[in-house]
């Protein structure tokens, strides 16, 4: 499997590295990781990285001065690589360097992604991307800048190893990580639990005007864009609310959407044991994990509730209908 990576590489003057849209720790994570892993073993190749305008909070990170948030169609690259984006539906605006590439290589660990690139690495029994990744470089030469990276979209991406899909392997590469000398509970509290004024605000608007539904199996909150404006928030400020809502007591599912335009929503689900909120994302043109998904959907945030609804009802009672059996 460390040859998949070289081998893309293989002849090539210059590379991008492209993540998908709002990116979150594990995609900021895995593509610094990687970025910085190739500036330092394979400098002749010229490489660029693309996000749509990370988080601030991220900028401890090696490179991240360096990370472009503009499209530019003059660039074309000889080599295109993807990470932890499950369809080119998320690569949006930097999608032109994707296409125009002469080869183009998908790491990823999305259970919805169909693979996509000429070449893939997509392993759905990793807990993150930036797992991924990992496997793919010589272990004895990642630096403490890059274990960083990857530490840091890992404890993203597993919920500080809280979540079911971090695995024997997922701590063991973490242990190794932590070894090149990390600060760890820096990293968790700076990037995971510490949040600014607006992120409190905005994150206590969420809650209050939250609500109950199906017997209280269920939660659900909205923000509109007009909530977010008066704020002054954006959608990284929107980082831990989902998480919030599902460790409500007695809920196994969250839904929590946010408007970006008029009638046009962003959706994130997560559950805890019973569903399987990836295949209601994938229902709706979305995906993501078991636990963990999200989509994209239009029409009245009453329409959007009553839609998702149905699907994960649907989960429910037949899960019921198991138990009785």
């Amino acid at each position: 499997m460390r040859n998949q990576l070289t081998e893309a590489l293989s002849g090539a003057e210059n590379a991008v590295l492209l993540g998908h849209i709002h990116p979150d720790g594990d995609c900021i994570g895995a593509s610094l990781g990687l970025y910085n892993y190739l500036k330092e073993h394979m400098p002749q190749i010229s490489v660029e990285l693309y996000l749509d305008h990370p988080a601030d909070k991220f900028s401890y990170l090696a490179s991240f001065d360096e990370i472009q948030t503009a499209y530019d169609p003059e660039k074309r690259f000889d080599v295109c690589i993807t990470l932890d984006a499950s369809d080119t539906e998320r690569l949006e605006m930097f999608y032109p360097y994707f296409e125009t590439a002469g080869r183009t290589f998908c790491i990823d660990h999305h259970r919805t992604n169909r693979g996509f690139a000429q070449e893939n690495c997509i392993r759905p029994d990793a807990s993150s991307t930036s797992e991924v990744v990992y496997t793919l470089m010589d272990e004895n030469a990642v630096s403490r800048e890059t274990a960083e990276c990857l530490y840091t979209g890992i404890i993203h991406d597993t919920g500080v190893f809280k979540y079911s899909s971090a695995t024997r392997a997922t701590m063991e590469i973490a242990g190794k990580l932590m070894e090149k000398g990390l600060d760890c509970a820096k990293i968790i509290d700076d990037t995971f639990y510490r949040k600014t004024y607006i992120q409190n605000q905005i994150l206590g608007r969420a809650l209050l005007e939250s609500f109950l539904f199906m017997d209280g199996r269920c939660i659900f909150s909205g923000l509109r864009k007009k909530d977010l404006e008066f704020y002054g928030a954006d959608t990284n400020d929107l980082d831990g609310i989902i998480d919030q809502l599902r460790v409500t007591e007695g809920v196994e599912c969250a839904i929590f959407i946010y408007e970006t335009a008029i009638h046009e929503y962003k959706i994130s689900m997560r559950s805890n044991s019973i569903v399987d909120v990836s295949k209601v994302a994938e229902y709706f043109g979305g995906g993501g994990h078991i636990r963990a998904a999200g989509c994209r959907m239009s029409g009245t945030i009453y329409d959007v509730l009553n839609n998702l609804s149905k699907h994960i009802e649907i989960q429910l009672d037949a899960h019921g209908e198991a138990g009785k059996a």
